[in-house]
């Protein structure tokens, strides 16, 4: 349960790092919804790896190098996930926000990620 606990604060601080992205290339730069919440997923993903490395779970004893790429290859499979649910939603409904299917997107992807990272990434060899 502790992990799990962790997991969602680290899921919260990528949340709130992509969110926060997000929102400042939308106000700040042409990007527009799609090419902005690429960069946006690529901050989030630095920021979770780092917190969940560290807190969440316990290090698998790979090698960084090792480890990094099996996080990178779950995190860029949920992140796929994540940016096909957020594009299909914005592209069906066209009135949604870009937050609010991001929202939606991420819980739908943090499902994926939690067990992709406990189970390949972090479990012990």
């Amino acid at each position: 349960m502790r992990k799990l606990i962790r997991f969602a604060i680290a899921g919260g601080i990528g949340f709130l790092v992509d969110a926060g992205i997000l929102s400042m290339l939308l106000e700040l730069t042409p990007l527009g919804p799609f090419l902005a919440r690429l960069v946006a997923i690529a901050f989030a993903m630095t920021a979770t790896w780092a917190f969940n490395r560290s807190f969440t779970f316990d290090r698998s004893g790979r090698s960084l190098a090792a480890e990094g790429f099996r996080y990178g290859s779950v995190g860029v499979t949920a992140a796929l996930v994540n940016y096909g649910l957020y594009s299909a939603l914005l592209l069906s409904l066209p009135a949604l926000q870009p937050l609010a299917a991001m929202v939606i997107a991420s819980v739908a992807s943090m499902v994926f990620s939690f067990f992709g990272y406990s189970r390949f990434v972090f479990r012990a060899e």
